[in-house]
């Protein structure tokens, strides 16, 4: 009987490490699979790497003719893009989230987590051609003459309005990743205890000072786990983006003026790569965009972590 029980009990530790292994093994591919991704750009543009060096970040020359190749006019269309998406649908997110946890109808909840669902679903081309061909006209005709009488003191305001540029750039990049901070958001709100709520109103808390005290400052770490979500998405969106933001390689102050970002120049003009030093450019953007997309994330984490008091609890 002993011998009988200490088999089992061997076979069941060779099962959990089995697991445990396992489960490192699946672990430790991201980090890999991230490592050759990283591998495979740096070898591609070595070339690029070679013949311009750090000139290559900070140089705003784009000529495809004279193999003159500078990426800032595309970090800075990326992160602008991005500010601006992360800025407008922010706010919105989470009000929504608010509103589908805490005060929404039963009657109500269902059928808008649904929509928010599919237009989560929603493929990019299709908001890139409904971006071009409705947005973009509504907002040259109508919004962008109103922000630039009202805000026009403002460098960023200013110039010519052109219809696709960086700001329309950023509005379909906030409509894009409302719906997933949206859902994340609201599945974490939804894991608040009841406790918090319970607690709150028997401490005579109104409904607001419930919401905001007892919810979203115990939740505030996850929400803003679901912003940098968001953040990742709008970095690296491409379709949409490229389809309404304009397609200039320029630096400009005016929010109306046309842009250009790493992902929509890897997409318009890699078949167009006719050269070595032209392809390995663009593998470059490529590395430069992995590199953008993990450093945001890295100071994201730092963030998260300065949000946390001693134990990793969440400072008040």
């Amino acid at each position: 009987m002993p011998n009988e029980l200490m088999g089992k009990s061997d076979v069941g530790h060779f099962g959990d490490r089995a697991f445990k292994g396992l489960t490192l093994v699946m672990a430790l591919s991201v980090f890999v699979l991230i490592l050759l991704i990283g591998f495979e750009l740096a070898r591609g543009s070595s070339t690029a790497i070679r013949q311009f060096g750090w000139r290559f970040l900070v140089s705003s020359d784009w000529d495809p003719v004279n193999e003159k190749f500078g990426a800032l006019p595309f970090i800075f269309g990326t992160l602008v893009s991005s500010a601006i998406g992360l800025l407008l649908a922010v706010p919105l997110s989470i009000a929504t989230a608010v509103y589908l946890t805490e005060l929404a109808p039963l009657c109500l909840r269902q059928p808008l987590t649904l929509f928010i669902e599919l237009l989560a679903a929603v493929p990019s081309v299709i908001f890139g051609l409904w971006g071009i061909f409705i947005m973009v006209p509504w907002l040259r005709g109508n919004l962008f003459p109103v922000l630039q009488k009202s805000l026009g003191f403002l460098p960023c305001f200013q110039g010519p309005i052109y219809g696709p540029s960086l700001l329309a750039g950023g509005i379909i990049v906030a409509i894009m990743i409302l719906p997933m901070i949206t859902s994340v958001s609201r599945e974490i709100l939804r894991s608040v205890p009841g406790q918090q709520r319970e607690a709150a109103y028997a401490l005579g808390a109104t409904r607001w000072e419930v919401t905001r005290i007892a919810v979203l400052s115990y939740a505030r770490k996850g929400l803003f786990g679901a912003v940098i979500l968001g953040l990742g998405r709008a970095l690296g969106e491409t379709m949409a983006v490229t389809m309404v933001i304009g397609n200039s390689p320029q630096i400009a102050q005016s929010l109306f003026a046309p842009g250009y970002t790493l992902a929509s120049v890897v997409a318009n003009e890699f078949s167009e790569a006719t050269t070595d030093t032209y392809l390995s450019a663009l593998f470059e953007i490529g590395l430069v965009l992995l590199g953008v997309t993990v450093l945001v994330n890295a100071l994201a984490q730092l963030l998260l972590k300065t949000f946390a008091g001693p134990g990793g609890k969440p400072q008040n």
